[in-house]
């Protein structure tokens, strides 16, 4: 990764964490969560790591809640809710669980104890929110992808951040290595289909 950051700048992750996922499975790899917040206390004052997650509450077995506990023993601040349920015109289950309010909530109540803001997301929605921080003197980098196909990243969030992080450069300093061990669900889970957009799925750290 190059290095678009200084040693004594206040920094700050804010890591959707569906849309990271998404993007690590489209580069085909799995993100070591350790590993990624150690690449950023390198590279500065690491404030605060959030993760973004909604979860499906009302299941025996939820397949994302071991990541959720494991990230909140080792760093990071989780920000979760619940998910929503409804049925489509063609009467599927389907669950809604977006966190773009939390996330700029957050980002924007931050800024004043920051220098610089780093939006794991390709949501070309953050575009004004990236806007919004640069006004208060904040540099914004983006981490997500152009090497998927198709792209993960919104044209205009990229060309709005300060610099883009290209997350298969990154890949090499956060890929989870074979020897890793992942969290085993037990048994079969059955649940309800998930909009892409909102797709939790668990990889332990």
């Amino acid at each position: 990764m190059k290095n678009h950051f200084y040693p004594e700048e206040r920094l700050a992750l804010f890591i959707d964490g569906a849309n990271l996922y998404s993007a690590a499975r489209a580069l085909g790899f799995d993100i070591d969560y350790r590993k990624l917040l150690k690449v950023f206390r390198d590279r500065g004052r690491l404030v605060r790591a959030y993760y973004y997650t909604a979860l499906v509450e009302d299941q025996e077995y939820s397949p994302i809640r071991p990541l959720v506990d494991w990230l909140d023993y080792n760093g990071y601040t989780m920000v979760t809710k619940p998910t929503k349920e409804f049925t489509d015109a063609m009467g599927r289950r389907k669950i809604k669980g977006n966190m773009d309010i939390e996330l700029a909530i957050d980002v924007l109540e931050m800024a004043e104890h920051l220098d610089h803001v780093v939006v794991f997301s390709g949501d070309g929605d953050f575009r004004r929110l990236v806007e919004a921080v640069q006004r208060r003197g904040l540099r914004v980098s983006v981490v997500s992808t152009i090497k998927s196909a198709p792209p993960m990243v919104a044209d205009e969030l990229r060309r709005q951040a300060d610099e883009f992080i290209e997350l298969a450069e990154l890949a090499p300093l956060i890929a989870r290595s074979a020897a890793d061990r992942p969290v085993r669900q037990s048994g079969p889970i059955q649940r309800p289909e998930i909009d892409a957009d909102d797709e939790q799925m668990v990889r332990s750290a």
